[in-house]
Order: C-alpha cells, then structure tokens, then sequence
C-alpha cells in the first residue's frame, strides 16, 4: 500500500538539492495561509473581493457566498475530497424543455435556472455533434443508485439525444471494472451527477462511462482511473484532488495514459498549495472562471473565479513545455472554464442518501471545478483527438485560439502580490491557465 505523508512532517524529505528553494516557498506559503486564516477567523472579515460569509478559510476550503455549501467535507490523511460547490438558493423542480433547448431539438417552454448546454456552447463556441466514437469516464467514490436516471431527465430536458444502458451509451461499473456489487454511498452522489451532466452538455454525442471507486483513497481512485482506461475511455475526468504532500508521486502512474486524455480539477480553496491529481504532469489541470452574459460581440464575460485552485508544485518538477517564469516546479492550472456556483450549471439530481444541507432535490446549479473539468473532457471528446493530450503542452504551443481571461483572481488567503500565479493576466496565469475554449481548434 502507498502511502501519503503530510506536507508538514518533518521525516518527509525531497531527493536532490535543488528542490530546496522550492520547498522553502511552499513551507512559506503554508505558514502565511495558516496566518491569513487565523485572521478571517478571528475578525469574520472577507479576505478579498466579493461576499463572504465571515467562515475561516483553508487550503481545502475557499471563501464563498453565504448562498453555496461544499459538497464534501474535509478529506481524511490518504484521501481526496471532491470540489462540487452546491447552492442552496436554489429549490430544486421537475425539469421541462425551454427555448435555449432548440438548438439541440427539444420543444420550447421554460428552462430550469443556471445555464444549460446551448449556453456553454454558445458561450465556447462549440459545435452541437462530434465526439460520437469517443467515451469520456468520469472517476467518483461510492454509487449514486440515481445516476442514470437523474442523468436522463437533464438530457430529455435539454433535447440531448438518450444515453442509457440500453442503447450502450452509459455505462456504470465499480473500479473493478464490474457492474456489481456496487460500493457504499461515500457522499459523492452530488458531484456524479454534476459530473454526468457536464460530460453531457460539452458532448451530446459521446459515449458516457461513470466508474465508482470503493473509496475516495488515492490508492482507490487511482485504480479507477486504471480501469477506465482498460474498459476502452478515451478521456477520463477527475473531479477532486488532495493536498500535494511527499510521497503523492507514487500515484502519478495511475494518471499517465499517452493516448488517453486525463484531466483533473485544479481545486476550490484559491491560490496555494498545488492539488493533486491536478499536478502531475500527464494531466490536464482544469482551473475555474465566472461566466456571465455580456452586450460584446462575444455575447459572454468571464472572469478569474475567486476560488479557482492554482499553485506551484513542491514535489513535482516543472514539464520542459511549461515556462512560467516564477514557479520552479509544475503549476496549476492550464485551461479553464466555467466554475463559479453563482454563474454555475443546472443540474438535476434526486436524493439518493441525503443531500449536503441546504441542497434541494430536483434542479439546482452547481459549480466548482468539479464543473469545469468534466465539460473541458468532453470538449475533448467532442474535438475527437484524445492523443493530443498526453499531457497539457499541446495548450502551451497553441493557445491562440482561446479565449484569455483577463481579469479577477483567486486570492482566498494567501496574495501572490499581484503575480500571474493568483491573478488573472494576459497569457497564462495560474487561476486560468491559457484561457477557456473558444471553438476546437486548440483541442
């Protein structure tokens, strides 16, 4: 069994000299969280733009709107957490067709709240077909008994063509690759749905493999991801992550599948620590934006989203195609899309064992980047080229074509003093990488 050392303890030790610098920094950065925290704690005060709740923070947890709960809790040593951001001003509903619905062929009346998939893709500029020989997996812990059929009242809602067992398009199996048993509920039937639902939305036509890890353990999720890509994914979708520690290296076979596009969420508590899986350097890190409409010739606005994880590795060195001039190992992230719960999705889901407090049955909007790393998988699906994505460089030497976010950070307690590692700038930056689809040329 591999196991995972905390980032403070002081056995854990880095092979080689020249990561010392880098480990300094991180040490650093830690400590400075650990203050900034204990401030916002002690004083309830916002610890930067927008609303706050007057709640501590953590390198885990970001500050956020009184009006958006987290889905998981706080991860055991060992374990990773998932980064679905529920509201819970939303109350829920049946899900019917509505006028946005046209484009994908659904008759037109009302329209749950959030956006929905002719949003996104007029949004990105994404075509309505493609993707029809690829599978996007998506990696979760425990079973959501509900997944299929929530995930076909969200498709028959938006006009998306049925995907279900039946016709071969959804699949759900165990990490053992075997469609029973299933494992016990581990609090994650939020984050299956959302996952579901945004595979769905970026590419109607593809293929849909859901594989429910025993456990959230690394050593769990990692085989998951294993054997989606045995049971034939071309992209595979991780939608939560852990605190960079010594030892988190050891996984990073399970996340390198040259052929098979592997992405993973950047994280929801803002500038700091690096998360993985995001940070190893097979992944597609995917960061987060707020996305609203705009009176501009694009139609939409997007903006750095406030807890958008990035940050520079300690543990992992920095990919010969990554040249950011102020973090010495891997940074975090390398696209983007949309993650803010309060510009976030619709998304339909029942209540399979009890939701997060808060969250109703039926329609709500989610985000995170637990949102915007299933929809950057399926644009991938729905480009068709998986093999361009051993890693993220192919974003490195073409990014042209991508919408660059400028603007808006994703300082939650620790300020990188106005670098690109927290704030959003021309080219790359930490909070959005290179940017957000704009069309597939750049996939």
């Amino acid at each position: 069994m591999r196991s995972l050392m905390n980032l403070t303890n002081p056995a854990g030790r880095i092979p080689g000299a020249r990561r010392s610098l880098r480990l300094t920094t991180v040490f650093a950065a830690a400590s400075l969280l650990t203050a900034a925290m204990t401030v916002t704690a002690a004083t309830g005060a916002d610890a930067g733009t927008g609303t706050g709740t007057g709640t501590s923070a953590s390198p885990n947890h970001g500050h956020r709107s009184g009006n958006v709960t987290n889905v998981c809790g706080h991860a055991s040593p060992g374990q990773a957490r998932c980064f679905a951001e529920a509201r819970t001003d939303v109350h829920g509903g049946t899900g019917v067709r509505g006028p946005a619905a046209k484009r994908f062929g659904a008759a037109a009346t009302a329209l749950p709240a959030g956006l929905g998939p002719a949003d996104l893709h007029s949004a990105y500029n994404l075509p309505t077909t493609g993707g029809a020989n690829q599978t996007v997996a998506i990696v979760d812990a425990g079973d959501d008994p509900n997944a299929e059929a929530d995930l076909a009242v969200y498709r028959t809602t938006y006009g998306l063509p049925d995907c279900t067992t039946a016709n071969g398009c959804f699949k759900k199996v165990n990490e053992h690759g075997a469609a029973t048993p299933l494992p016990a509920d581990q609090g994650w039937a939020v984050e299956i749905a959302l996952d579901l639902d945004m595979v769905s939305a970026a590419c109607p036509q593809c293929h849909v493999l859901l594989v429910e890890g025993d456990t959230p353990s690394t050593d769990d999720l990692g085989a998951s991801v294993n054997e989606a890509v045995a049971l034939g994914a071309t992209e595979v979708s991780n939608s939560y992550g852990a605190t960079e520690t010594n030892g988190i290296a050891d996984y990073a076979a399970d996340y390198t599948h040259p052929g098979v596009a592997i992405v993973a969420s950047s994280g929801d508590g803002g500038y700091g620590i690096a998360s993985a899986p995001a940070v190893f350097t097979s992944v597609v890190s995917v960061g987060g934006t707020s996305l609203t409409k705009a009176a501009n010739t694009r139609g939409w606005s997007e903006t750095a989203w406030r807890n958008a994880g990035a940050g520079c590795s300690a543990w992992i060195d920095k990919p010969a195609w990554q040249t950011d001039p102020n973090c010495p190992g891997r940074m975090v992230a390398d696209v983007a899309a949309d993650a803010d719960p309060d510009t976030g999705p619709a998304v339909y889901l029942t209540d399979s064992y009890g939701l997060p407090p808060g969250v109703q049955t039926g329609w709500t909007i989610i985000g995170g980047t637990s949102a915007s790393s299933p929809f950057i998988a399926g644009v991938i699906g729905l480009a068709g080229n998986p093999q361009k994505f051993p890693n993220a460089s192919a974003f490195y030497t073409d990014h042209s074509t991508l919408n660059d976010v400028v603007g808006g950070n994703d300082i939650v307690s620790l300020d990188c003093g106005g670098d690109y590692q927290c704030d959003a700038v021309t080219g790359y930056d930490g909070p959005t990488g290179w940017g957000t689809p704009n069309g597939l040329s750049a996939f």
